[in-house]
C-alpha cells in the first residue's frame, strides 16, 4: 500500500511521515526530494530557471510515476501538489493508495510558520502574524476543496508527533 500525506506547509507531512514510515516499516519518499533528484536542481531553482508551469508538469509526472509503483511506502507531497494538474484525482483513483490529510487550524499553522519562515521562500517576506494569518487563510480557502477529498483526515492541533502517528495507525487498521 502507498500512503500519501497531504496538507498545508508545516502540518507535519515530513516529520510525521518519517515517524509513521518507521513504525510501519515503510520507505519514506518526499515528492519534492524526488523531483530534486530527477531534475538535478532544487525546487526553488526549478521555479526560477524553468518556471512554475514546468515545475507543476514535472510534479504531476513524478507523482504519477510513484503512484504506479508496486510497493509499500509513504509519500509526502508538497502543500500545493493536490491542487494542480488533476493530482488529487490521480491520488484518489490510484490502486492500493490511501490519502491522509494532516489538518491544522490557521492559528497552529501561523505559530509554526512564524518560527520557520526564513526557510520557506513562499512566506519569507511576511513580517507579522496578522499578515501570515491572512496569507494562510487565503491559501487554505483555495486548497481545502482538494485536501478535504482525502480518505482519512487527522486533526493535528495540540498533538505530539507520536500521537498523530497513533491516530493515523488507528484509522488505517
Amino acid at each position: 500500500m502507498i500512503l500519501v500525506l497531504i496538507g498545508y506547509m508545516a502540518s507535519g507531512k515530513t516529520s510525521v511521515g518519517k515517524k509513521l514510515a518507521r513504525k510501519l516499516n515503510y520507505d519514506f519518499v518526499d515528492l519534492d526530494d524526488f523531483i530534486v533528484e530527477k531534475e538535478q536542481l532544487s525546487v526553488s531553482e526549478v521555479f526560477k530557471v524553468k518556471g512554475e508551469i514546468y515545475f507543476r508538469k514535472q510534479e504531476a509526472r513524478y507523482l504519477n510515476e510513484l503512484l504506479n509503483l508496486d510497493s509499500n511506502f509513504l509519500l509526502s507531497v508538497g502543500g500545493g501538489t493536490p491542487c494542480y494538474s488533476g493530482n488529487m484525482d490521480r491520488i484518489l483513483k490510484a490502486k492500493n493508495v490511501k490519502s491522509i490529510y494532516l489538518k491544522a487550524s490557521i492559528s497552529t499553522l501561523v505559530k509554526k510558520l512564524m518560527k520557520k519562515k526564513a526557510t520557506r521562500p513562499l512566506i519569507a517576506h511576511i513580517d507579522n502574524e496578522k499578515d501570515m494569518t491572512e496569507f494562510i487563510g487565503k491559501h487554505l480557502f483555495e486548497r481545502l476543496p482538494f485536501y478535504n477529498q482525502a480518505e482519512i483526515k487527522i486533526a493535528i492541533d495540540h498533538k505530539l508527533k507520536d500521537e498523530i502517528v497513533e491516530d493515523i495507525v488507528l484509522e488505517l487498521f
